[in-house]
């Protein structure tokens, strides 16, 4: 309930027709023995009127769908994982620029290792996990027929599940000779090895069946149907004693 005289909180109230029937009452009882106030609040009524008609056209326009704030946090969600992709795709090219320098540094002193890129390949993408898989095996999806859309004359995927191994996942990359790829296996303990294809390097160098080692990964290595392959998997698991059998090395 109001008191009199009315405060200037009581007045906008009314104004705003936020005040109780009896308390309406009572001030316009209050008002018409003020005249003074009572124009000050007819002037506030005016400039109400005055505002309602203003936002009701606005409100009655066609809702805009580029003001969507759906839309707007979609857009949002979309820039950063683009904004993202960018670094990381940055990121894989001052690696594998870094890679390429080491080679050449190999290079002039006559000691290049076989699929190096095989071993990168597994460290940003097995170890570091930096970007997203571009095909993930779920249901009866088949990784070699994911693959085989790109590298039609290929050899086949190697079957490791007698080792518990299963390919769960494959990543595109590219080399100065052509497309690339990476299938990624992994076993119940969550060890991961991975397969990897490419063409030969240059002056069309196939590869006889081979291994190497470098800081912790060791590549077993072989050609076949005008490609080149690696298994990739850590050096110092019996991973790669298991490789060695599988493979026939």
């Amino acid at each position: 309930m109001i008191s009199l005289p009315p405060s200037e909180r009581d007045l906008h109230a009314y104004v705003d027709h936020q005040l109780l029937e009896s308390d309406r009452r009572l001030l316009e009882t209050w008002l018409a023995t003020h005249p003074d106030v009572a124009a000050q609040v007819q002037e506030w009524q005016r400039d109400a009127q005055h505002l309602r008609a203003s936002l009701s056209g606005a409100l009655q326009q066609t809702t805009n769908p580029d003001l969507d704030p759906a839309l707007i946090r979609q857009r949002i969600k979309h820039q950063s994982r683009r904004h993202l992709a960018t670094a990381a795709v940055l990121l894989i090219t001052v690696s594998l620029g870094g890679l390429g320098g080491w080679q050449a540094r190999q290079m002039s002193q006559g000691t290049v290792l076989p699929m190096t890129d095989a071993m990168q390949a597994y460290r940003l993408f097995a170890q570091n996990g930096i970007l997203p898989a571009d095909y993930r095996v779920q249901g009866n999806g088949d990784m070699q027929t994911w693959l085989d859309r790109y590298f039609t004359q290929a050899n086949r995927l190697p079957d490791l599940a007698q080792a518990g191994f299963k390919a769960v996942s494959g990543r595109l990359l590219t080399t100065e000779q052509g497309a690339a790829a990476m299938v990624l296996y992994e076993d119940p303990q969550g060890r991961r090895i991975s397969f990897y294809i490419r063409p030969p390097g240059p002056q069309n160098k196939l590869l006889p069946r081979g291994s190497s080692q470098a800081d912790g990964l060791q590549a077993q290595y072989w050609s076949g149907g005008g490609y080149n392959y690696a298994m990739v998997s850590p050096s110092d698991e019996p991973t790669t004693q298991m490789l060695k059998h599988t493979l026939k090395f």
